[in-house]
Formats: structure tokens, C-alpha cells, sequence
């Protein structure tokens, strides 16, 4: 054994330790796993007892010195530092660490928060590598043997918690208004879509007339109605309403037969769409009425009234000598 580099294995606990000679990182965790009594093919890992580096490349395993002594871990098993224990009631200690661990960690299979505690523990700031699934890991660790673990208060361990809880709230409600407004965006998009089809899908074999046109407006030349027009009769409700007189006036008059053709409706609501717009066209032109009757009343009572001025002034008989 003297052609391989000197090296210590030990178990997560320190409990057992063994001297082996191993070229290779690959041959430290055949031995290794060996002496500690591992079962064969079991995924190990290794650190470096002193501090928990993790060794796993073979470059690095190379440049260490000998007598370095590496701590063999199985899967679920993590390193935690060295308790300092006063010589005079070390069994009392280490009955009291194996206590602990067994009911913390259990090889820490029933507890997977424990590696996390134990990262907070050494640089508090490594919280904010995290994800949330290890947040929510420590957020539901029970609260006694997180502050065990993390050598803390219970109460400020419970108060660690009930932060990172606040942290994953907020994360969930920016997670939430991010994807409320992307889905506003989109029913946004879809409407202008919509509206942008309804003018572009305007055709028809209508004859277009003379038809005069607004600022900013264009006719479709197939229907002869401009592009607004088609715009309100395809998508508004209630399009009667919402039309000027001269428009009214043009749909009816193309009649039901050219109105399917420019809307691409059927007979059935094409009519329904006419009906109305007659109606309407009939409301307005019954106020148009009254409102010129209630005009022309006015006017002639005014008229009225400064003719018999007049009369009174002509047929008053002059004063005078005789």
C-alpha cells in the first residue's frame, strides 16, 4: 500500500475512522466505503472532514497533501462541523450528538431541510440562492429542530420562518399580477385582431354610389359604405343606434339582398338588422318633424303677433282740428 497517497476516511458521524492508501479518488471511495461498511454500489460522496469541501475531481484530490482526511457521505447524508467537547464528559457529549442526530436527521432521509439549515448556518446570505421549493422546505421544517440545527432560539428560528413564508407570498403574488396582466395583453391583441379582420373581410358585389367622405375615412370599393360603416355594423351592438342618418338611410335603401352580400350574413339576420335600422330611421325623422312643427307653431305665432301691430296702427284714427 505504498504506492497510493496517504489518506483518513471517517463516516458522517466520526464515529469510525480508517487509514487507507488510495492513487485515485475513485480507489478512496472503494476503500473508504470498505472500512466503513457501505454496501457495495452505493452513490458515496467526498468531502474534506475539516470543512465539507467537496472533492469530486481527481486533479484536486491529486493536489491535496497526505494524512488529509475526507469524511465518506451516502446520498442523503451531509457534513456538519466538529462539536468541541470538554475531555472530561466526552462520552456524555457524544451519546448527546448521536441522540440529536438520530432524531433530527435519521440519516437525514426524513429530513431533507437538515443540508439547507446547515448552509444557513455557515453564511446566512446563501439564502438568497435558494429556490423557492428549498424555502418552502425550511418553511414547513419543524420549528424546535430547525433552531437545533441552526443553533438558534426557537423563537427566532420561528420568526426565520414566518420571513421566508412573507418571501414566498410576495414571489406568488408578483408570479400572479405578471401573469394577470400578460393575459390582459393578450385579450387586448385579440380584440384589435378581431376588429382589424372585420374591416379587411369587407366585400361585396353592391354597386357603390356617390358617397361623400369624411377626413381620415375610406369606402370600400366593393360595398360602396365606408370602412367605419362596416366597422359598426359588423362588431357594435345595436349598429342602428350608432350610425348617422345618411348611413341609416343607405342601408335601407340597398334593401336585404345587397346588405347580405357587403355584411356576408344570412337572410334571416340581415333583415332582423334592416328592420331596425327602418325603425330607427323612422324614429329620427318623427323627431326631425316635430321639431320642425313646434318650429313653424313658433314662428307663426310670432308672425301673428306683429301683424296685428300693425293693424292697430294703420286703422287708429288720426287726431285733429276740424
Amino acid at each position: 500500500m505504498t504506492d497510493g497517497k496517504a489518506c483518513k476516511v471517517c463516516n458522517f458521524t466520526r464515529q469510525k475512522s480508517y487509514g487507507v492508501s488510495a492513487p485515485s479518488l475513485d480507489d478512496l471511495k472503494k476503500k473508504g466505503s470498505e472500512y466503513l461498511g457501505f454496501s457495495p454500489g452505493d452513490p458515496v460522496k467526498v468531502v474534506l472532514e475539516n470543512d465539507g469541501t467537496i472533492v469530486e475531481d481527481q486533479t484536486y484530490f491529486l493536489c491535496l497533501p497526505s494524512n488529509t482526511k475526507f469524511m465518506l457521505l451516502h446520498d442523503k447524508e451531509t457534513w456538519s462541523p466538529a462539536r468541541k467537547i470538554d475531555g472530561g464528559t466526552a462520552w456524555m457529549q457524544r451519546e448527546s450528538v448521536m441522540l440529536e442526530m438520530d432524531t433530527v436527521d435519521t440519516g437525514s432521509s426524513l429530513a431533507p431541510w437538515l443540508d439547507l439549515a446547515q448552509q444557513l448556518k455557515q453564511d446566512l446570505t446563501s439564502i438568497i440562492l435558494m429556490s423557492e421549493a428549498d424555502l418552502q422546505l425550511l418553511v414547513d421544517a419543524p420549528s424546535t429542530e430547525l433552531a437545533a440545527a441552526l443553533g438558534f432560539q426557537v423563537k427566532k428560528a420561528e420568526d426565520l420562518q414566518e420571513t421566508l413564508q412573507n418571501v414566498l407570498d410576495r414571489r406568488e403574488e408578483e408570479r400572479q399580477s405578471k401573469e394577470l396582466l400578460q393575459l390582459y395583453l393578450r385579450t387586448v391583441e385579440k380584440e384589435d385582431k378581431q376588429l382589424e379582420e372585420a374591416s379587411q373581410s369587407s366585400t361585396g358585389t353592391g354597386v357603390a354610389g356617390d358617397v361623400d367622405v369624411p377626413d381620415g375615412s375610406e369606402v370600400d370599393s366593393a360595398s360602396g359604405f365606408m370602412s367605419r360603416t362596416l366597422m359598426v355594423l359588423k362588431g357594435k351592438t345595436s349598429p342602428e343606434t350608432r350610425l348617422s342618418t345618411e348611413d341609416l338611410q343607405m342601408v335601407v335603401t340597398r334593401g336585404v339582398d345587397a346588405m347580405k352580400q357587403v355584411l356576408g350574413w344570412d337572410e334571416a339576420r340581415t333583415s332582423a338588422l334592416l328592420q331596425a335600422c327602418e325603425a330607427e330611421l323612422s324614429r329620427r325623422l318623427q323627431q326631425i318633424q316635430a321639431m320642425q312643427s313646434i318650429s313653424n307653431t313658433q314662428l307663426d305665432g310670432r308672425r301673428q303677433s306683429s301683424g296685428t301691430s300693425t293693424e292697430d296702427s294703420v286703422e287708429r284714427p288720426a287726431t285733429g282740428g276740424t
